[in-house]
């Protein structure tokens, strides 16, 4: 008598998606805008490190505190920009908030996969915050020349390069007013970037 062979179960697909503390679950690989909220995004970023965390002082320097700066130089490269272009700037690294911020060296080594995550999930936060899924070019140029200026003053005071080797990377600043910088703590970054959003973004106050 022929016996019938059980077909084996198939392993369940590794699990794709982080809760968040909204109660959120956000699919990394296919992200929904109706996933994304800002409180989860401020939370993330205040305690996510610029240069994995090789800077100077007791405190680490995030992400958070880097946007706004990065906001605030838009402003100074393009005065009178839309305040939908300098919320995009306030949300360029947003997908840090759950990915992480990798070095550049390290991102250029993990190649495609990794950067077709980050532009999937830039894509959904723009979509939720009635961004275009894709920004023009003239406004990523704008928001990666505010983001270079940025990285020289915090490579040059707080991740110990000397101007030459800053201006090699990251080139010169110029447009922009030199600044001091000092690490804020994370609730301090958080409370910061959360004000800025709801200033930039019609009806946040409300909920975004």
């Amino acid at each position: 008598m022929a016996t019938s062979k059980k077909k084996p179960r198939s392993a369940p697909a590794p699990r794709a998606w982080q809760r968040m503390l909204s109660g959120r679950r956000l699919d990394l690989l296919d992200p929904s805008p109706m996933d994304v909220e800002i409180d989860d995004i401020a939370h993330g970023l205040a305690r996510v490190a610029r240069w994995n965390g090789q800077t100077i002082g007791p405190l680490p320097f995030n992400v958070a505190q880097h946007s706004l700066i990065v906001e605030t130089f838009c402003s100074e490269l393009r005065p009178g920009w839309p305040m939908k272009w300098r919320l995009a700037a306030l949300l360029h690294d947003a997908p840090e908030f759950v990915i992480g911020d990798m070095i550049s060296p390290f991102k250029a080594q993990l190649g495609g996969q990794y950067k077709t995550i980050e532009r999937r999930l830039q894509q959904a936060i723009h979509l939720r915050f009635g961004l275009p899924a894709d920004l023009p070019e003239a406004i990523e140029k704008t928001i990666k020349r505010a983001d270079r200026a940025s990285a020289f003053f915090e490579a040059t005071q707080l991740a110990g390069f000397k101007d030459a080797e800053a201006r090699k990377f990251f080139g010169t600043p110029r447009g922009v007013k030199p600044i001091t910088l000092s690490a804020l703590t994370a609730n301090q970054a958080q409370r910061a970037y959360l004000k800025r959003f709801q200033t930039l973004f019609p009806g946040s106050a409300d909920g975004a």
